[in-house]
């Protein structure tokens, strides 16, 4: 007996479903950057700073985002567990330093170093992310739009969680939130961060998981809803704190719930005999014991060699052609017949590295298109408050609240809309990134009208369109470029966030946006003075120069919109270019 609990405690610990749970687990607090709003506000309070300052603390929290070169390095040499606790430590030191300067324990120290503390900080979450990704994706090769989709909507609806947990606290001090930030991650990366690991998931392939998904989309849904309707009601009504407490709890049940499935299947006496799903991810010295140098020589010559009409073929039936042509080279290479080419590196669909993957057209159209549409919608999301205040609305934090929502379900629909098109259908998953920028340009053509109403639809389409690409595109990557460097090549493709918005918010929007302000101010014969940054109207300080009307932000969003429409051209290219890879990865699964 105590045998078989021990075997069963065993599967429980190395079952693919619990390195799921606990990855959710640590993106529900990963997304520290998306509470910087909250921060700042006592920062800039504490240490007596303007506004011009405050965003270059902001600038260095973008950066810390995005920049994961370290951690996709790292996260290479290290064991993922030593990733995370750099993440963690990193995360410690940043903000808790941060901490310590607000609440006067620390000297105050020159701006530079408070935007390198925030910058440390904040590229703790690239360690997080890096690390969930890479695990889930190993674990899960041939579900891996779905997986990526919610670790990263996850990752999207942690702000919210954390304000809420905040909000239960109910510290009178509100420099206790900048303490939370740098602990309350740091405490759950720690206690979780063995549990992160490849654990050999393509052979622990059930009939009952596709139910297991099931449930964890109904929880998703679920806690958008539940996280919507709970953050209105403490907006427009003043709730009790017992009842702020009973809001928490319930969300944490609502966390805690996806357990079940690892609990479930471990325990359960499900027979184990299953069909093992195809391994798209070798196992290390597999690859090397099953397949001799002159196999990987011939499996090139392969590709050179068919005609290009193979691959028109059902799968069946190019496989059988694929097979015979293979066997013809062995044998003639065998008798000196031919001389087998030496291949010159990866092709799309093998694992490539980062300086291989570089030299590829795929991957930069890949990046610009991301670079176009994700840095709109970013653009969008930090603009969010100047934009609603132009068209006249009070409440901004509505819409700031919205669009959260909308790219957490943005981030899980298109992850599992993106997997019926490659499960399904065998069709490149970049087809789901197009009609995600589709629906973003739009989206900010009804930003551009300002219509009644407009800032609703516009918030919905932008936030659905802009969460989708944090699905498709991590996705999309691990199957044209392997999975072997995946932590390398996810965190080069993060950089176009920043890049795009540096354009779009930094140069474009915030320059049209004080052209029409001071424009205005003449009209009415308001003395000009100096308009702080971009960020200006999110914090109203010194009386900084205000656009009202949709004039405001038109020129910008119809910019937009044409860039989005760019960004899908460029991932129809790319559509175009790999369809035989997804033919070949999953037509098999088809057949």
């Amino acid at each position: 007996m105590m045998g078989k609990l021990k075997e069963r405690i065993q599967a429980f610990v190395n079952n693919r479903w619990l390195v799921f749970v606990a990855a959710i687990w640590i993106q529900s607090c990963a997304g520290i950057g998306y509470v910087f709003g909250s921060l700042s506000p006592v920062i800039k309070r504490s240490l007596n700073y303007n506004q011009r300052q405050l965003s270059k603390l902001g600038v260095a929290k973008d950066l810390g985002d995005s920049v994961g070169f370290l951690a996709g390095s790292l996260s290479e040499i290290l064991p993922l567990w030593g990733a995370l606790l750099v993440g963690a430590l990193q995360n410690l030191i940043g903000y808790g330093w941060v901490w310590l300067i607000v609440t006067g324990r620390a000297p105050v120290l020159p701006l530079w170093a408070m935007c390198i503390l925030i910058f440390v900080g904040n590229n703790g979450e690239t360690f997080f992310n890096t690390a969930a990704l890479v695990s889930c994706v190993q674990n899960f090769p041939k579900s891996r739009g779905p997986v990526v989709g919610i670790l990263k909507g996850f990752a999207g609806l942690s702000g919210a969680i954390l304000t809420q947990i905040y909000t239960m606290i109910n510290f009178p001090d509100q420099a206790a939130l900048i303490f939370m930030v740098a602990v309350g991650p740091a405490m759950v990366v720690v206690a979780l961060m063995f549990i992160i690991r490849p654990v050999g998931g393509h052979r622990q392939v059930r009939p009952s998981d596709g139910l297991s998904f099931t449930f964890i989309y109904s929880v998703c849904l679920l806690l958008a809803a539940y996280l919507m309707g709970v953050m209105l009601l403490e907006d427009l009504v003043d709730v009790s704190h017992t009842l702020i407490i009973i809001f928490t709890v319930i969300l944490f049940l609502l966390l805690v719930a996806p357990v079940v499935i690892p609990v479930k299947l471990s325990f359960s006496d499900e027979p184990k005999d299953l069909a093992v799903e195809e391994v798209l991810l070798p196992k290390p010295g597999q690859q090397e014991a099953g397949k001799s140098e002159q196999d990987e020589v011939i499996f090139s010559e392969v590709e050179d060699e068919k005609p290009k009409e193979v691959d028109l073929l059902p799968a069946t039936e190019r496989h059988k052609r694929i097979a015979q042509l293979q066997a013809k080279l062995c044998q003639a290479a065998a008798e000196g017949a031919v001389r087998v080419k030496r291949r010159r590196g990866p092709h799309r669909g093998e694992d490539f590295t980062l300086m291989q993957a570089l030299i590829k057209a795929d991957l930069w159209l890949i990046f610009f298109s991301l670079l176009l549409a994700s840095g709109s919608g970013l653009t969008v999301i930090d603009n969010l408050g100047q934009m609603s205040q132009s068209l006249g609305y009070d409440n901004t934090h509505i819409f700031v609240s919205m669009i959260s929502i909308w790219n957490f379900l943005g981030r899980v629909g298109g992850g599992y809309l993106s997997e019926i098109i490659v499960r399904d259908y065998a069709y490149p998953r970049p087809i789901a990134m197009a009609v995600s920028q589709l629906v973003m340009a739009v989206g900010h053509v009804f930003f551009a009208m300002g219509w009644p109403g407009a800032m609703y639809i516009g918030t919905l389409l932008i936030g659905l369109g802009y969460g989708a690409h944090w699905a498709i595109v991590p996705a999309a990557a691990s199957e044209l470029f392997g999975l072997k460097k995946f932590g390398a090549l996810y965190n080069f493709l993060t950089l176009a966030n920043p890049a795009g918005s540096l354009i779009f918010s930094g140069v474009i929007a915030s320059s049209i946006y004080d052209r029409e302000a001071e424009k205005q101010a003449h009209q009415h014969h308001i003395p000009p003075q100096i308009s702080g940054s971009i960020f200006s109207g999110m914090f109203a300080v010194d009386e900084p120069l205000k656009c009202e009307g949709s004039i405001c932000f038109f020129l910008t969003s119809m910019i937009m919109s044409g860039f989005c429409i760019i960004a899908g051209v460029l991932s129809l290219i790319l559509v175009y270019r790999t369809k035989t890879v997804y033919a070949n990865i999953y037509g098999k699964s088809r057949t």
